[in-house]
């Protein structure tokens, strides 16, 4: 019994250790980022995230993208219309039944008894996992970027800045 718990421990060590978040990539179905081309100049950017993926790595991403499609389509900045970023919360329990014991009387005669009751609080161990999806409309232009405007993004600056951690991304999967 010894020996299972430690084969156990070790096996849910490992296995967490598998859980790896969402790389730079296109979408395949659930996770990674998507556009949508509205007019000439504008874009919905979407990249959504798995549970082991960070709000900051899911809106890092989303921009990098934008940077992208304001390279590849001729643009030299874009501005940023529209941002939002949702979370997704599942909650897991794990726990264990405890086994209740009592006695009961027949005649003059206790007997025990062993029964699965109802789950504790301290027997169960709850677990969030959130999930993030951020989206964006934006807006392609050429030229300078304007000073001032906190919504405008330098799409080369961008990529310049946020590439590595997309090569991170790429590299630990």
């Amino acid at each position: 019994m010894f020996r299972f718990s430690y084969l156990i421990a070790a096996l849910t060590f490992c296995l967490s250790g598998c859980a790896t978040s969402t790389p730079y990539a296109p979408m395949d179905g659930r996770y990674g980022y998507s556009e949508q081309q509205i007019e000439a100049d504008r874009f919905r950017v979407l990249f959504h995230g798995n549970n082991s993926t960070s709000r900051e790595t899911v809106e890092a991403f989303l921009l990098y993208r934008a940077a992208e499609l304001t390279l590849e389509n001729g643009f030299d900045y874009f501005v940023v219309v529209e941002q939002d970023t949702d979370v997704s919360r599942s909650y897991t329990s794990m726990g264990r039944e405890p086994l209740l014991y009592g006695h009961y009387l027949v005649g003059h005669r206790r007997f025990p008894y062993y029964a699965y009751g109802y789950r504790w609080a301290y027997d169960v161990d709850v677990r969030e996992q959130r999930q993030f999806e951020a989206h964006a409309f934006i807006r392609l232009f050429r030229g300078e970027k304007p000073e001032g405007d906190i919504r405008a993004f330098d799409a080369r600056e961008v990529i310049l800045h946020l590439k590595s951690r997309v090569l991170q991304s790429l590299a630990g999967n």
